[in-house]
C-alpha cells in the first residue's frame, strides 16, 4: 500500500496578495480599518455626506498608492532596511582613547595556574 504525500511547495516564500508583498498587506488593512473608524466617527458627529465621501475616497485612494508604491519600491523587507540605515549616525566623534583601550583582553593572572604532571 503506497502512502502519497503532499508537497508543500513555497512555504518560505513572502505572502503575495495583488502585487502587495509580506507586511504591507497588514499596513493596507491597518489603514482601512482608520478609514472606517474616521468615517463612522465624523458621521455620528454630523459632517454631510457631500463633504464626508469625497474626503474618505480621497484618502483611501491616496492610502492605496502609496501602500502599493511602497511595496514596489521596497519590497518584501526593504522598508525596514531603509528606515533602519536613516538612524545610523552620520559619524561618531570621540575626545578620548579610553573606550578604545579598553576593549583588549583582561590580563590573565598567571600566578595562579598550576601545571600537574
Amino acid at each position: 500500500m503506497a502512502v502519497i504525500y503532499q508537497i508543500n511547495k513555497g512555504v518560505s516564500k513572502p505572502i503575495l496578495f495583488k502585487g502587495l508583498k509580506a507586511q504591507y498587506i497588514a499596513y493596507l488593512a491597518i489603514g482601512l480599518v482608520l478609514l472606517l473608524l474616521s468615517f463612522a466617527i465624523l458621521y455620528i458627529s454630523g459632517l454631510s455626506l457631500f463633504l464626508l465621501l469625497p474626503l474618505i475616497m480621497g484618502s483611501g485612494t491616496a492610502l492605496f498608492m502609496v501602500i502599493f508604491r511602497l511595496s514596489y519600491r521596497f519590497g518584501e523587507h526593504g522598508l525596514m532596511k531603509y528606515l533602519a540605515r536613516k538612524r545610523l549616525p552620520g559619524y561618531i566623534r570621540f575626545s578620548t582613547r579610553r573606550i578604545f583601550t579598553s576593549l583588549k583582553y583582561p590580563k590573565v593572572n598567571l600566578k595562579h595556574l598550576t601545571l600537574k604532571p
